[in-house]
């Protein structure tokens, strides 16, 4: 059979690295099938554009992957596909919660003729199989021999070709900046972000989170040489092309089992396997100074930090009282002095917040060293305590909010604001976090490093400014390239002349980074 493996995007926003799980279920397929993998983020198609697609290439079976967010779009996809007379299997954590309303037996219509439900390692060569011999049943669950859910070990992990992948498609680096990048260092000018997975499982539980019911609350681990042995993999297929590649540890927490952490980090270390690596990491879990070290010496680049909220009760209420917002300038400081930095994210809209909740984050992100904050809101999704909770409360607005996605737009009521507050909140930290003045102080705060370090922030905050300003064309490039012009020609111009050498100046990381507060902020 020639079997596609579809990704989709939301239609909105797109997402900075491949989804691993096309690569996965390509390594796990049985023998003699030929696999072709489409993410909708690196190559943007619509509902004709599958269906010619797959007639054109005579595909056989069609899989589909997608979180709550793409579903929409990836019902859209599957009926698309449905129409051409090839089936579609669906998989991943909406449709493993919301099965029947994937197979149309919710009253709704059907979307997909099988679905995998939860990690589908164990059963996607069985639905292969099936499909093969014309005999594709309706659900595939991951269960032993007396029906039990049955997560898979990760000590056999499959081996993914990275050598072999075409990454091209996923290079992050916009081109106008490719020639000034080049003259950095060499193999500057393309920079792709690998997503690698070393554990699976989280206990913590957090209200809001759909990992612990998707993946479960018992933590797994592929074998630390494993993950070396990936590493090495991406560091020489780099080294041959002279580009730059960065992991993206996608494990739900990192160091949830920090004397294993430990041990894969030195291991990484030993085999010369360090490359540049970005992971998820619990404040809490950043107080082990240890651990802070073998993150830099590894090749830990930025961490990110599901903070949520500087208020202990918000967190308390969404069961995540481990974060302590006094200790999160500490943790920060501390990664900082190591030259590992942190992507922050906080959600508006809990309980306990109210109008001037985001000038309020700022004021505490402004006193800390220079980050990617990134701003969200709290979000309902299928099947979580959150939602549960908000629905026998009567106080979700649109129960079925992902058959319309809108980006940045609440699906419940809050406590102390109103829905267009809060979403005034969120478009606050944005547009003040991201502003042409904040990206330069940002840089500013790192004067006293490489430039290489200055470059990173200050594409990084580029990039991340997209999350919610999406700069989708060329003029929407030039334009954010226009009014960033001062920082980029102070970059340009260090890069080709070099600078003097300069003592560290005194003075907080607040008098570095925190913005003048335009009167006008531009969202393009």
């Amino acid at each position: 059979m020639k079997i596609l493996l579809y990704n989709p995007d939301n239609g909105v926003t797109r997402n900075f690295m491949p989804h691993l799980w096309m690569f996965l279920l390509q390594s796990l397929t049985p023998p003699g099938h030929e696999i072709v993998l489409i993410d909708g983020n690196a190559q943007p198609m619509d509902e004709a554009g599958i269906a010619q697609y797959v007639r054109d290439n005579h595909v056989d079976l069609v899989g589909i992957g997608a979180m709550t967010r793409m579903i929409a779009k990836a019902y859209r996809m599957a009926d698309a596909v449905r129409a051409t007379g090839v089936p579609v299997v669906m998989g991943g954590p909406h449709v493993t919660e919301l099965a029947d309303e994937a197979l149309g037996r919710d009253g709704g219509p059907q979307h997909a003729d099988a679905v995998a439900l939860g990690e589908a390692d164990e059963t996607w060569p069985r639905i292969v199989n099936d499909a093969a011999r014309g005999e594709l049943k309706a659900i595939y669950a991951p269960v032993d021999a007396t029906g039990k859910d049955k997560k898979p070990s990760l000590k056999q992990y499959p081996v993914i070709p990275w050598q072999s992948i075409d990454l091209a498609q996923f290079n992050l680096v916009p081109k106008v900046f490719a020639p000034l990048l080049n003259r950095i260092g060499t193999g500057w000018g393309s920079f792709r972000i690998i997503p690698v997975e070393s554990g699976r499982g989280c206990p913590y539980g957090c209200e809001f989170c759909t990992v612990t019911g998707f993946f479960g609350d018992s933590i797994r681990f592929r074998t630390n040489e494993s993950v070396v042995n990936e590493l090495l993999l991406l560091k020489e297929r780099a080294r041959k092309e002279k580009g730059q590649i960065a992991v993206f540890f996608i494990d739900d927490n990192f160091a949830i089992n920090i004397k294993r952490t430990k041990s894969l980090l030195r291991d990484i270390i030993a085999a010369d396997a360090q490359v540049h690596w970005v992971a998820q990491i619990s404040a809490n879990l950043l107080r082990d100074e240890e651990l802070v070290d073998l993150i830099a010496a590894s090749g830990g680049k930025w961490v990110f930090i599901g903070m949520e909220s500087i208020d202990p009760a918000n967190l308390k209420d969404v069961n995540k009282g481990f974060n302590k917002p006094g200790e999160y300038a500490v943790v920060l400081d501390r990664l900082a002095r190591r030259n590992v930095y942190a992507i922050t994210s906080f959600i508006f809209g809990m309980d306990n917040d109210t109008v001037g909740v985001g000038e309020r984050t700022l004021a505490q992100v402004r006193t800390w060293p220079p980050g990617l904050p990134i701003f969200g809101l709290l979000t309902p999704l299928p099947a979580t305590p959150l939602y549960k909770r908000l629905e026998a409360a009567g106080r979700l607005t649109r129960v079925k909010h992902w058959q319309e996605f809108i980006p940045f737009a609440m699906a419940h009521t809050p406590l102390k604001m109103t829905i267009d507050e809060a979403h005034a909140e969120v478009k606050y930290g944005w547009a003040h976090a991201y502003s042409p003045e904040a990206l330069a102080k940002a840089v500013d705060a790192l004067d006293d490093e490489r430039l290489g370090y200055r470059v990173n922030i200050f594409i990084a905050r580029l990039c991340f400014r997209g999350i919610y300003f999406p700069m989708m064309g060329k003029f929407a490039w030039l334009r954010v390239v226009s009014e960033n012009r001062r920082t980029i020609f102070k970059l340009v111009k260090e890069a080709i002349f070099g600078r003097r050498a300069r003592p560290k100046r005194p003075g907080s990381y607040e008098e570095a980074i925190a913005p003048a507060v335009p009167d006008q902020v531009s969202t393009s």
